[in-house]
């Protein structure tokens, strides 16, 4: 709920080993026909806007609508909150600053903190600018002192002063500056540290150095009254109405709004369409890799970058309680994609942005019919329990009354019966498959996403 980090997780795990091929992009009516699909059919979303650049130029596909019953439809310009999108632009503030000799990537993050801010450490090593960025500073997904008053609008009430005071109570997970960990904390702290740095807030900071300079004029903290005129109403996986949320300290990490038409002026500039005094940041942002646990998968400077034989996806996707988001663009192919929905939802939009850059399989990302069954809730004993799918990764199975509830980070979820061992997550892509012994004890999970399947072993 608090970001939506989890499909990057599970998105990284299960398209790593997918070849992504170098064809041209599909046709306007072919999209259409997954977003209809989609939206139309299937009820996973009440709108989503797709926008493309490549090298014959930019288009917007647009299916759905602003809100249920309002026949205004999306567009290019409609406003969406894009969550943990806004961390490539924070990480791209610290690529120009360090372009600017202002900071250095290598610097401890305590430099640019008040002195009365206490970080942790592990031995002598501090964490730096850089592990920020690229999450291997070992904070934690969300800070310990995090306890909405209202889930709704979970950041609304948590300043600045409380993510500092967290900081002290943090336990680092991993290597610092090795393993991969992706952190709100860490990402609003790079925010807070750059801000600080430059004297300015992170909004005047990023509107100054980068939104500005690209002429990104429906992108901000704020929301300006030509975006609101034009915001889509979120909506929760049920497709029920959601309220926006406000970020006063988590800002850097989820708390940017923008259009499909801005965002794919951002990704003309880092394909070089577009002529960009960033040019040589958004490229530093590139230079930089760190390895992660899945195969072909790395981490640039606030990017995620996926590696094939045939091609080299850069992307990063973004949630909050009633929206998705996904960037990404291959600097081989000269293509760009933009998804965005009005709709949260595990994976809801990300496997229609991998499509689009790999429409010669469609059938590995695009989701297929479940039907419910009801069966006897006396087997969920068989079933309850805890399941390692990475080592970092672990899915609980709980049951509630007369059903199964799935609990992955912070998230939980009801899970539907399609047969006595096979479960669906209504208007999600997420399945488990529940793999048992002769005397119907599950000890084995796989969590089937994105046409891949995770498996993991039962812990306890």
């Amino acid at each position: 709920m608090m970001g939506r980090v989890l499909p990057i997780l599970v998105l990284a795990a299960v398209i790593g080993g997918q070849e992504l091929s170098n064809e041209p992009v599909i046709t306007d009516a072919e999209i259409h026909q997954i977003l209809a699909e989609r939206i139309d059919q299937k009820h996973q979303s009440v709108g989503i806007v797709v926008g493309i650049i490549e090298d014959r130029g930019e288009r917007v596909v647009s299916q759905g609508a602003l809100n249920q019953g309002d026949p205004h439809p999306l567009s290019g310009t409609t406003t969406f909150e894009i969550g943990g999108l806004t961390s490539v632009f924070t990480s791209l503030l610290l690529a120009d600053m360090a372009h600017r000799g202002e900071v250095g990537l290598n610097d401890p993050v305590s430099k640019y903190l008040p002195t009365t801010v206490k970080l942790p450490s592990q031995g002598n090593q501090r964490i730096t600018l850089v592990d920020l960025a690229t999450h291997t500073s070992g904070l934690p997904l969300m800070p310990p002192n995090f306890h909405p008053k209202n889930p709704a609008n979970p950041y609304a009430e948590y300043d600045e002063n409380d993510l500092y005071q967290s900081l002290a109570k943090c336990k680092l997970n991993g290597r610092l500056g090795v393993d991969y960990s992706y952190s709100h904390v860490g990402m609003g702290l790079l925010a807070l540290a750059l801000s600080y740095r430059a004297g300015q807030s992170y909004e005047a900071l990023l509107r100054t150095r980068i939104l500005d300079p690209l002429g990104m004029k429906n992108t901000g903290v704020s929301v300006t009254p030509e975006m609101k005129a034009l915001f889509a109403v979120g909506h929760n996986s049920s497709l029920q109405a959601v309220s926006y949320w406000d970020t006063p300290a988590m800002a850097g990490a989820v708390g940017l709004k923008s259009t499909a038409q801005d965002l794919l002026t951002f990704v003309e500039a880092e394909l070089g369409y577009r002529q960009t005094p960033l040019a040589a940041s958004m490229a530093a942002m590139l230079s930089l890799r760190k390895p992660t646990r899945y195969a072909g998968l790395e981490l640039a400077l606030g990017w995620h970058v996926l590696s094939t034989t045939k091609t080299e996806i850069i992307w990063h996707n973004g949630g909050t309680g009633g929206f998705r988001a996904f960037l990404g663009f291959s600097p081989r192919n000269k293509v760009g994609i933009v998804v965005l929905s009005n709709t949260d939802g595990v994976n809801g939009i990300e496997d229609i942005g991998l499509h689009l850059f790999n429409q010669t399989r469609p059938d590995v990302y695009l989701s297929r019919e479940h039907k419910e069954i009801q069966i006897d809730p006396r087997i969920f004993a068989n079933y309850v329990g805890v399941y390692q799918l990475t080592d970092k990764m672990q899915l609980t199975i709980l049951q509630n009354g007369d059903h199964l509830e799935a609990e992955l980070g912070q998230q939980t979820f009801r899970l539907v019966a399609e047969s006595t061992k096979d479960f669906f997550v209504k208007n999600m892509d997420g399945q488990v498959t529940f793999v048992t012994d002769r005397t119907g004890m599950a000890y084995m999970i796989v969590l089937h996403q994105g046409g891949t399947d995770l498996p993991g072993n039962r812990i306890r």
